[in-house]
């Protein structure tokens, strides 16, 4: 026979099932941080989306004025400027809701960043599933969600055939194994939620709406005609009046864009100082050289506006050799810097004769070696920077020379870093490249070793997402790619990559494809 347990005991027991319950609520940061990796990728999705669409209908203006096509673009700029007025009216709305919640969520501001309990699981619950004036705000969403759709389908009743049945926007109810709340679509997608899931949420359908708004607007202007061919690419180029001279003697560096447009506004910085810009859109730069003998580089950055509004930056750097009569001459020969894990080149030649000259390193785990008359290699193990300490006999001479990490490579998927694709391109990508673009060294490479894959839209209930070790897509990746179709974007995050010299590092970069 049990004995009744004492008050205290009770008491114990009731702590232990709290406790429980707790652990069994608390949301891991590893979860919390993938929903804000997917947050930010579908914010940049949606960016870019509008900006493709804002293209659309400035081609639309153009078709109008055009006597040729103003008979039909009078017919269907109108519909889609309707498309247009829908989709910011829809987009606003859910963007208000994003603001209560993180309200609800106990927002505040730290450091100019908006600072809320993320993993808050009964704010959701309660700004979504119970009545706030009168009013459930997942049903009232749910409803706005059908009326948007059916108002893009009432544009037209062409519209309502050909583009309704394919629209991206999903409202059907996602499959859950709970048996409270089955059927209900908010429930589904609300009930104790964390509050950055449920945001994420919304922002996927403010993703869905952009998407949808896109397929109407494109169905009509491709009704009216196909959007106009515009040339964006742009050759940046910069040059100088000699690669070889004398101390105080002129150098003259020319840059500029080629096929250059007054829209293409460039600025030009040499080493950091501003350029004017001539009238045929270059910039001429003139200073005197220097003292310091040996191989001397500029470093030159263009920007300019492409055509459709996005600005590209190129860099270039122009060398030019500073030649003395005699003496000691000290040279990096590809770059005014070391680079960390590589072999950097450095040439070194005296008055004395080369067989004569004696060279140390120090700092930044240097070590140095001869690899031929006049010629070394530099390796560095860390960042920093390296003494170079050098003397021919006649004269002695001491340099610093920076030592910085290779820059982060490019993340692609078949040749490219996001934007628009077609859904029977990507599913056949085998995987993530990292590509070192426009380095001084040649044959340079990095390794991908993991990142994370992202699908929502078209095909996806809700975001799905996958881990992958190594480069090529494998497992649940593997699964989602085959997934995809038009509608559908993927965004690829979390990529980490093997260093030159020994170990990994992570890129700040993150890969949005919309695919077509």
């Amino acid at each position: 026979m049990s004995l009744p347990a004492e008050p205290r005991q009770k008491m114990v027991n009731i702590m232990y099932i709290v406790l429980t319950a707790l652990l069994a609520l608390n949301v891991s940061s590893e979860i919390l941080n993938a929903f804000k990796t997917i947050d930010q990728s579908l914010v940049n999705a949606n960016a870019i989306i509008e900006r493709k669409n804002l293209e659309i209908y400035k081609s639309l203006q153009k078709k109008l004025a055009d006597p040729k096509t103003a008979e039909k673009a009078a017919i269907w700029s109108p519909k889609a400027d309707k498309a247009h007025a829908y989709a910011d009216a829809m987009y606003a709305y859910i963007e208000s809701l994003k603001k209560e919640l993180k309200e609800a969520s106990g927002l505040k501001m730290s450091e100019g960043k908006e600072v809320f309990k993320e993993d808050d699981l009964d704010a959701t619950s309660r700004v979504f599933l119970n009545k706030n004036g009168g009013v459930i705000k997942g049903d009232e969403l749910f409803k706005k969600l059908q009326e948007f759709k059916a108002a893009l389908g009432g544009i037209d009743p062409v519209i309502e055939k050909e583009i309704l049945p394919n629209l991206s926007l999903d409202l059907s109810i996602p499959k859950t194994n709970s048996i409270v709340g089955k059927g209900n679509w908010a429930y589904a997608y609300f009930n104790m939620t964390p509050s950055i899931a449920a945001i994420t949420i919304l922002t996927k359908f403010q993703n869905d709406i952009r998407n949808s708004e896109a397929q109407v607007v494109e169905y009509c202007h491709k009704e009216i005609g196909e959007v106009e061919l515009v040339y964006d690419q742009f050759n940046a180029f910069a040059a100088s009046n000699s690669q070889y001279l004398m101390s105080g003697e002129e150098l003259v560096i020319t840059a500029g864009v080629g096929a250059f447009s007054s829209a293409a506004k460039p600025t030009i910085s040499i080493d950091g100082v501003v350029v004017p810009i001539t009238a045929d859109g270059s910039a001429v730069y003139k200073t005197i050289a220097g003292s310091t003998p040996g191989v001397n580089t500029k470093r030159v950055r263009i920007s300019f506006l492409k055509p459709n509004g996005e600005t590209a930056v190129v860099e270039k750097e122009v060398k030019f050799t500073v030649g003395t009569p005699s003496g000691l001459v000290v040279s990096t020969d590809k770059t005014r810097v070391f680079y960390k894990g590589l072999p950097n080149p450095l040439s070194i030649t005296g008055g004395g004769g080369a067989e004569k000259v004696n060279v140390t390193v120090e700092g930044a785990g240097a070590s140095i070696s001869k690899s031929g008359a006049g010629q070394y290699i530099v390796n560095c193990t860390q960042l920093g920077s390296v003494m170079v300490n050098v003397n021919d006999g006649k004269v002695s001479q001491k340099i610093s020379i920076p030592v910085k990490r290779v820059p982060d490579p490019i993340a692609i998927v078949g040749k490219s870093a996001g934007g628009n694709m077609a859904a029977s391109i990507f599913r056949v990508q085998q995987g993530v490249i990292a590509d070192l673009r426009d380095f001084v060294f040649e044959g340079i490479q990095f390794k991908v070793v993991s990142f994370i894959v992202i699908a929502t839209g078209k095909g996806f209930d809700e975001p799905e997402f996958a881990e992958v070790n190594g480069a090529a897509f494998s497992g649940g990746a593997k699964d989602l790619v085959r997934r995809c179709q038009p509608g559908t974007t993927v965004v690829i995050g979390e990529i980490k990559v093997t260093e030159p010299g020994g170990g990994t590092r992570k890129l700040d970069q993150t890969i949005t494809f919309i695919l077509q």
